[in-house]
């Protein structure tokens, strides 16, 4: 039985079996999706990869790396897709590694948007958003860090298109051996940017109204749960987020509780909510109480960002999120479920080897020695 943080046996249930759909997973403890850039240039996983999850797969449940649901979607060099029969057949050994040590994984369907550059993109073009708008930031590109340039605005009758790609993709994740698939509609992404009034400056029927402007989002659902089933579609939103030169909106409550009941009745899995911004404080000027959104989705509730052992316990505790997601942790702990588990330390992450490369900061990290077991 875990410590608590007094010393004494601890009974939160955080280690101990939860449903998530039609799954039974081993703890509640959930591996955030990060991004790696270890694929291959045409973003085919590389066997590497199959390694590097399956040494994680004691997490109740992995959220693999955002993921490209076409050439267009891409932001980042070496990042993996879904979108060619190459790409799903190289994912199928990581999914059966997942498997084969007994752990559960879904795979996060990616369009950057504007977060792009023209060498990411098919022919050199421009990267797309809603509307026209330049971003601040850089992007990872096969060359280094480049300025993020001036998208171009999509045109309506390409929407359709993007929204056929997800689906396209959520289906290709089954025949890849995913047990289902997460939404990116956070941390300044396309789905993102189409419901920020920051990034969304359209007139037609993606743009202008709450309504209009949810559109997208709503629509890439409802196509992702009819290539997947709702029971095995989560979505992540990031209500405060200033990732990717992001704005939150006027009034984001409003925002987001209007995009949390319009969910609903999709029945999704989960709902994944990034607290404050990604890789920035949990807590954010005019933030408002996410606790709204729990309160009103239909299903379990995953929390993200900053996360300790001692947050997650407290968390749990006094059910403030049914599952917790941890990020960075997870890259030098591979072992992180029994870490938390007895308290033992944590690793450091280097963080030189976060994108590119091959072995070295991404399956070289060891697990616990009997030190450090003993020092817990």
């Amino acid at each position: 039985m875990p410590l608590s943080l007094t010393g004494k046996p601890d009974t939160s249930d955080l280690f101990l079996p939860a449903q998530l759909g039609p799954y039974t997973l081993a703890n509640r403890i959930v591996m955030a999706p990060l991004t790696r850039s270890r694929a291959s240039e045409d973003g085919v996983p590389v066997p590497l990869m199959a390694q590097y999850y399956a040494q994680r797969a004691s997490a109740g449940l992995i959220i693999a790396e955002a993921t490209n649901i076409s050439p267009q979607g891409r932001g980042y060099a070496f990042t993996p897709g879904l979108y060619t029969p190459q790409q799903v057949e190289a994912w199928q050994p990581v999914t059966r590694a997942v498997h084969d040590k007994g752990g559960r994984i879904f795979v996060q369907l990616w369009h950057v948007g504007r977060i792009s550059h023209p060498s990411l993109q098919p022919g050199g073009g421009l990267p797309v958003a809603p509307s026209a708008i330049l971003p601040r930031g850089k992007a990872f590109t096969a060359s280094g860090y480049q300025p993020l340039v001036m998208p171009r605005a999509l045109n309506t009758g390409e929407i359709s298109g993007i929204v056929s790609q997800y689906k396209v993709a959520a289906a290709n994740a089954l025949a890849a051996g995913f047990d289902g698939v997460e939404i990116h509609a956070a941390n300044g992404y396309l789905i993102e940017q189409f419901l920020r009034e920051a990034t969304n400056r359209r007139t037609d029927d993606y743009g202008g109204t709450l309504e209009k402007r949810a559109r997208f989002l709503l629509e890439v659902t409802a196509a992702v749960v009819d290539a997947c089933g709702a029971d095995r579609v989560g979505i992540r939103l990031s209500p405060m987020g200033h990732a990717n030169d992001s704005t939150p909106d006027t009034d984001s409550r409003s925002t987001y509780l209007h995009v949390v009941e319009r969910l609903n009745p999709f029945g999704l899995a989960y709902l994944h909510v990034i607290l404050g911004t990604a890789q920035g404080p949990r807590h954010v000027p005019g933030e408002f109480e996410l606790q709204d959104l729990r309160r009103k989705f239909h299903g379990p509730y995953m929390a993200n960002n900053g996360y300790d052992r001692e947050r997650a316990i407290l968390d749990r505790r006094y059910n403030q999120a049914d599952f917790i997601a941890f990020g960075r942790a997870f890259i030098s702990n591979p072992d992180l479920v029994d870490r938390l588990r007895i308290g033992a330390r944590l690793s450091p992450a280097d963080h030189q080897t976060f994108f590119g490369g091959g072995a070295a900061g991404y399956t070289d990290y060891p697990c616990m020695s009997e030190a450090d077991r003993i020092a817990a």
